[in-house]
């Protein structure tokens, strides 16, 4: 006998853009978009004219001449976006947040109380609706990837529930860019074999999906593909990863774009990093071009780091790798940079001064520790005078603009 579908996926829909709309009510019904140089959200009468997030100011005005840009209630979100998880954890206590905006949850356990699960879906976005005033789609699914599906086919303002007994009927007809970890690339490989739909991907021989994906990415969708989803809803985790992200419109593929803009995610994340007494061995770069395809670099280290300018460096030098390999890219989209592979409150190990060619980057020498230090000093000054009190170079002089730090703060993974 299959298993109840107790699974909630919950996403408030067009979050940024439905705040702005519910703020203003002179906005609703209208295409807007959060941001200026950059779109950092898109109402639903926004993209109706193919406007997304990430595109440049100008080619969404271009897409849609009466499109209306506002610059963003950054605290109306984190405390809208707080309020319906709690709407959530009135009804359940595993709840599983993964962004401001949505969250899963199982409600296997109160059903005595609430009733079954579409009725605990349909109560929670009733509540949603009535006391924030703001529209949450609600997929609900036996496990956390179908539920997920079901919530984006539910959107806008939806809810869908998919029975256990036809779960690959509903799943097997959908686009294979619903799934998880299909993104751009992936579906445009997929595509070149004639793979379009999630079905298609399921009858795939397993040996095909390994070539074209590898192994890891290829067993890991014919596993998604026919509903073999085992995760279980973690309602405490330590973050593996610590990453920020950077849409910065479409431009040149040149130094003078990516350096500081990687110095400015490297100083959120190693902030981040020291603030929470953390290091990490592994620091991988994301760019993505023009044409959203997206690719992704990594190197591990000896020694776990922290420090804002190695962090920035490091990543400088990937990035200055894959464009390398990509001679044909002109022009950037998105820069990104995760670190990963934690250590806590690890020892450092000083080292003698024996002039490696990497000697700047490793924590342990002279101008590694004193790196740290001044890192430290940084963070001592923000932490009584405000992040703008001080600054690194020109990640300081306000080259920023286009997309708020207070999004960027709300955007990034917590640790």
């Amino acid at each position: 006998m299959a298993m109840a579908a107790t699974i909630l996926h919950a996403d408030l829909d067009a979050f940024y853009a439905s705040v702005e709309q519910l703020l203003d009510p002179s906005l609703r019904g209208k295409p807007i978009a959060v941001g200026g140089g950059v779109v950092l959200a898109a109402s639903y009468e926004a993209r109706a004219f193919g406007v997304r997030g990430g595109m440049s100011g100008r080619q969404a005005q271009e897409l849609c001449p009466q499109l209306i840009f506002v610059s963003g209630h950054f605290k109306e979100y984190q405390r809208l976006g707080d309020a319906a998880i709690e709407v959530i954890g009135d009804f359940t206590p595993l709840v599983e947040r993964i962004s401001i905006d949505e969250a899963f949850a199982d409600v296997a356990g109160c059903t005595h109380l609430f009733g079954p699960p579409p009725d605990i879906a349909k109560a929670i976005r009733a509540r949603v609706r009535t006391e924030l005033g703001l529209p949450i789609s609600i997929g609900v699914a036996r496990t956390k990837h179908l539920a997920k599906i079901a919530s984006q086919v539910a959107k806008p303002d939806g809810l869908v529930v998919v029975d256990p007994a036809v779960e690959l009927k509903f799943l097997h007809h959908l686009p294979v860019e619903l799934m998880w970890g299909v993104g751009p690339v992936t579906k445009a490989r997929l595509a070149e074999i004639g793979v379009l739909t999630i079905g298609q991907l399921a009858t795939t021989p397993g040996w095909s999906l390994e070539r074209l994906l590898g192994p890891a990415a290829g067993e890991k969708l014919a596993d998604l593909a026919w509903n073999r989803d085992p995760r279980t809803i973690r309602t405490s985790h330590r973050a593996r990863s610590a990453g920020a992200q950077s849409a910065i419109g479409t431009k040149p593929a040149e130094e003078g774009v990516f350096r500081p803009t990687l110095l400015h995610l490297a100083d959120r994340i190693a902030s981040r990093l020291r603030a929470k007494s953390r290091s990490g061995r592994t620091v991988t770069v994301r760019v993505r071009f023009a044409d959203l395809n997206s690719v992704t670099r990594s190197v591990t280290l000896d020694t776990p780091i922290s420090a804002t300018m190695i962090l920035a460096e490091l990543a400088d030098e990937l990035v200055r790798a894959l464009l390398a390999e990509h001679p044909q890219e002109r022009s950037i989209s998105l820069l990104a940079i995760s670190v990963s592979h934690f250590e806590e409150h690890w020892d450092l190990e000083l080292e003698l001064p024996l002039g490696l060619r990497d000697e700047r980057r490793r924590p342990g020498t002279k101008i590694g520790t004193g790196r740290l230090a001044a890192d430290r000093a940084v963070d001592q000054i923000r932490n009584r005078f405000g992040w703008d009190a001080i600054g690194y170079g020109r990640a300081a002089l306000g080259i920023f603009g286009s997309v708020p730090d207070e999004f960027r703060r709300l955007a990034e993974k917590e640790l």
